[in-house]
């Protein structure tokens, strides 16, 4: 019986073997697929990879060329910086008496400013007091014109409109004497007849003998 079992374990320990190598064998064929797989994937991405890593390359080139320009740049405005530093402090030590001065004229700049707007505002008001008043002048003189042609005009039309020829003089009013054909039409001769009319002020009186 010890035989026996002997050999049942023997032929148990050659069995587990020979599974533990089938599947050894199986697991090295999947890994070796797998790495296969892999690797060739991990080729594509390389090769993705290197073009990507080409363009990152001249792209760095790229910004490594534009970063030492900028600090060219820099070191340029850096040093006219320094300069302009330089001049303003030498400006405000030699500018005080130049800045004092400035203020004193641009007071009297100020100063006289002033002066001129109230100048101004003066000679403003008196040209419209003056206008006011060439103003009232020019309706005055219309006025007068106006009454003058009214005069005028009513005098031509009573000159135009008597039937007889009149000698007129102006002596606080206005007289006149007829026709002496005209007067022998009246009743009387002798009889004197005297009318007046008020024309503008100015009375206007009528012999006839």
């Amino acid at each position: 019986m010890d035989n026996s079992r002997d050999l049942d374990l023997d032929g148990t320990v050659a069995d587990v073997k020979a599974q533990y190598e089938d599947i050894a064998r199986r697991s090295r064929a999947e890994a070796q697929a797998w790495y296969e797989s892999k690797f060739e994937e991990l080729q594509v991405t390389a090769g993705r990879n290197t073009d990507s890593l080409r363009d990152s390359k001249k792209k760095i080139d790229e910004l490594t060329q534009r970063v030492q320009r900028l600090n060219g740049e820099v070191r340029n405005a850096m040093d006219q910086r320094c300069k302009l530093e330089d001049a303003v402090a030498s400006a405000e030590q030699r500018g005080e008496t130049a800045i004092k001065d400035a203020k004193h004229k641009l007071s009297e700049l100020e100063t006289a400013l002033q002066q001129a707007k109230a100048d101004l505002t003066r000679q403003l008001r008196e040209y419209q007091e003056l206008m006011k008043v060439k103003l009232a002048l020019d309706i005055e003189i219309v006025t007068y014109r106006k009454l003058l042609e009214g005069e005028e005009s009513r005098w031509l039309k009573l000159s135009f409109a008597l039937p007889f020829s009149a000698v007129c003089h102006w002596q606080g009013g206005l007289t006149y004497s007829p026709e002496p054909g005209f007067a022998s039409t009246q009743a009387s001769a002798n009889r004197s007849q005297t009318s007046s009319t008020r024309v503008c002020g100015t009375a206007v009186s009528c012999s006839a003998g």
